[in-house]
């Protein structure tokens, strides 16, 4: 059989398969020729996905208004994003920061640039040993905030992350400085800061607004879908990259650094551009960060099968078990490096 004729057989038996994702989350350019199609594309399939997508999002985020005050939603629609001081009574936090902070966890670590991410997977066996950081996990304030800027009744993949700064490598190498948006349609992340985040510390960004699907963004999206073979590594992996001029353009004003004191919370809608900032010393964050992201084509903002309580904690084991396979069974170079038992505020790391 020649290499055209499985060329074709191949496609004939995705095809189908490629159709399906259209309507789901799937926003690789690259891995999927549908979805990358600067023929389709043009004809509107990207600019559709994207119109439809923040559509459904605002008819479920009515469903949930009532989870956040007032001012909280005034806030997001106004920047994109909810920042939250003295998330903790000052007792709670204090005994957050011993349970996170006291012991050692399984970790995995990755180099970009010359920043380390390290995570610690908040699972079952972490949840037993942490009350406190249970409760809050668990509580109003995380998830109410979490389902309404994702959109979704959902409960978000949590770790422990600490980012040091100035490490090994090339700063310039660090695709989280960039200004980008995560996906095609509203997600989001939030972060609880353990440890006081100065301006010299490389402090989260957004571009205040950017959350929100204007004509000019529109405009943008559309533009990027029909050019996928002149984006960068990522933009074609469906993380668009957005230059300072791009920005301009869409009339976007100057990002913003969120230097914030300990025990202050952000959550924030991730289709707005955001990037970690640049750190001007070497530095260390302490936080638990969490990320929701589901099928943006849902009409219902409930019944989420990953957030069953016996399987929401347990998602990230399974993830990390399916790294660990690729490594040790397929050989397969993978970025997250198993380093074993790691203190979460500890500023070593395995990558020098």
């Amino acid at each position: 059989m020649s290499s055209a004729t499985r060329d074709v057989l191949k496609s004939a038996l995705m095809t189908p398969i490629w159709a399906a994702a259209l309507l789901t989350g799937a926003k690789s350019f690259v891995d999927n020729p549908l979805i990358g199609s600067p023929r389709l594309n043009r004809a509107g399939l990207h600019a559709g996905r994207v119109r439809l997508a923040h559509a459904l999002a605002a008819q479920r985020r009515r469903k949930l208004q009532h989870r956040l005050t007032a001012s909280d939603r005034e806030a997001f629609e106004r920047q994109g994003f909810i920042v939250r001081e003295q998330a903790l009574p000052a007792q709670a936090f204090a005994r957050l920061r011993e349970e996170v902070l006291g012991q050692a966890f399984p970790s995995r670590e990755m180099l970009q640039g010359d920043a380390v991410t390290r995570r610690i997977a908040i699972n079952p066996d972490f949840l037993q040993q942490a009350p406190v950081t249970r409760a809050f996990l668990q509580g109003p304030l995380w998830n109410g905030l979490a389902d309404y800027v994702g959109s979704y009744r959902q409960t978000p993949m949590a770790y422990v992350q600490t980012i040091l700064s100035h490490v090994h490598g090339h700063p310039e190498a660090d695709p989280q400085l960039q200004f980008h948006a995560d996906a095609f349609h509203p997600t989001v992340k939030a972060w609880l800061f353990l440890e006081d985040v100065a301006d010299e510390d490389g402090p989260f960004c957004y571009v205040p607004g950017s959350h929100r699907l204007t004509p000019q963004r529109l405009a943008w999206e559309q533009a990027c879908s029909e050019q996928v073979g002149q984006l960068d590594r990522l933009s074609s992996r469906g993380s668009l990259r957005a230059s300072p001029e791009a920005r301009a353009a869409m009339g976007l004003p100057e990002p913003v650094r969120l230097a914030v004191p300990a025990n202050t919370l952000i959550v924030a809608d991730t289709f707005g551009f955001h990037a970690r900032g640049a750190a001007s010393r070497p530095s260390r964050r302490v936080e638990l960060w969490g990320y929701g992201r589901r099928n943006p084509f849902l009409p219902w903002a409930g019944l989420d099968p990953g957030s069953l309580p016996w399987i929401a904690p347990r998602r990230i084991d399974g993830y990390w078990r399916w790294l660990s396979f690729c490594e040790q069974r397929l050989h397969r170079p993978i970025a997250w490096r198993d380093v074993g038992l790691q203190y979460a505020g500890d500023s070593r790391s395995s990558f020098g």
